[in-house]
């Protein structure tokens, strides 16, 4: 919690886990404080468990809470922590909020809520609510229509930006990048703003973008924070090799949803020990692991090695 009195120093890659899961379906605590462990070890700058990439919406509340622990546990005060703590229900959002401040987090990820539809003002009302609860925890809103079919309009967050001062950024899972420019534009050079978008992560660097959210991360963390420290640096011919060397690795997260590809990919290469997802999730289909395959190849320069010897190693071998 170092960071949180001063939330404008969380910047670069902050790596958005999935959350592994035992053969049997069970949360994989060993292989998330490995995940962590090397999230650190490549230069990630941050780490969340709880977003998209997390499967929340399949996990119960203890379970959610029982990951923000653990990972703040071993994150430690290394690098950054921000949790995911929203969902549809306003009593668990406050709930998983109050825990993830008592675990340590630097700030918090709150998702718009899903499914509910609410409007601009229904959206102003719930993170005030958020705001006002937890006064001393810096709060990050999570626009990521495509999920919550519900947007976050840049006036109703500069609103909410100028109303709370606890309210400090905002993450942008949204490909239109008119969007990002209208938040920057209303809010100043001052609010914090990254990209949950793997190949709009490099544009809003040149906006005045604080860093990435990437689910990338999760199997290149080491191109995706370079990527940032080249791009800050004003190293563009760098930070370019970077953006178009990933594409592959990006359009192979996206195979199947988000995050199966990641997850049995990961587990072939001996980082978790299984590639389970829950349900309504599948895990990758036989089809789906060739075509991962074929991307990995391609992207292959990219993607982080695995320690030779790493803490978790998968039933099928290192990859």
């Amino acid at each position: 919690m170092q960071l949180r009195s001063d939330p404008s120093r969380i910047r670069g890659s902050i790596a958005p886990l999935f959350t592994p899961f035992t053969e049997d379906g069970a949360v994989d605590h060993d292989s998330l404080r490995a995940m962590v462990r090397w999230q650190i070890a490549n230069g990630s700058r941050g780490v969340s468990i709880g977003g998209s990439t997390g499967e929340p919406g399949a996990q119960s509340g203890d379970e959610r809470a029982a990951a923000i622990r653990t990972v703040a546990a071993e994150a430690g005060d290394r690098v950054a922590f921000l949790p995911g703590t929203g969902s549809a229900a306003l009593p668990e959002t406050l709930e998983l909020t109050g825990i993830a401040q008592d675990a340590g987090a630097d700030a918090v990820l709150v998702v718009t809520p899903y499914y509910a539809r609410p409007t601009q003002e229904g959206l102003y009302n719930w993170y005030s609510t958020v705001a006002q609860e937890f006064p001393e925890l810096p709060i990050i809103a999570y626009n990521v229509p495509t999920r919550t079919a519900v947007d976050l309009a840049p006036e109703t967050f500069a609103r909410l930006y100028r109303d709370h001062d606890n309210i400090v950024g905002i993450k942008e899972t949204t490909k239109d990048f008119e969007h990002f420019s209208r938040v920057m534009h209303l809010c100043g050079k001052d609010v914090l703003m990254w990209s949950g978008i793997e190949l709009l992560c490099l544009p809003l660097i040149a906006l005045g973008g604080t860093g990435f959210v990437s689910a990338l991360a999760n199997i290149a963390p080491a191109a995706v924070a370079q990527l940032y420290e080249a791009a800050s640096a004003g190293d563009w011919e760098r930070a370019r090799e970077l953006h178009y060397g990933v594409h592959p690795l990006v359009d192979l997260l996206f195979v199947e949803t988000n995050p199966a590809p990641a997850k049995w990919l990961m587990a072939e290469r001996g980082l978790i020990r299984a590639g389970q997802v829950r349900p309504p999730l599948v895990p990758l289909t036989d089809q789906g692991r060739v075509r991962v395959r074929e991307l990995a190849e391609q992207g292959g320069k990219y993607l982080t090695p695995v320690p030779e010897q790493p803490a978790v190693v998968s039933e099928q071998g290192l990859a």
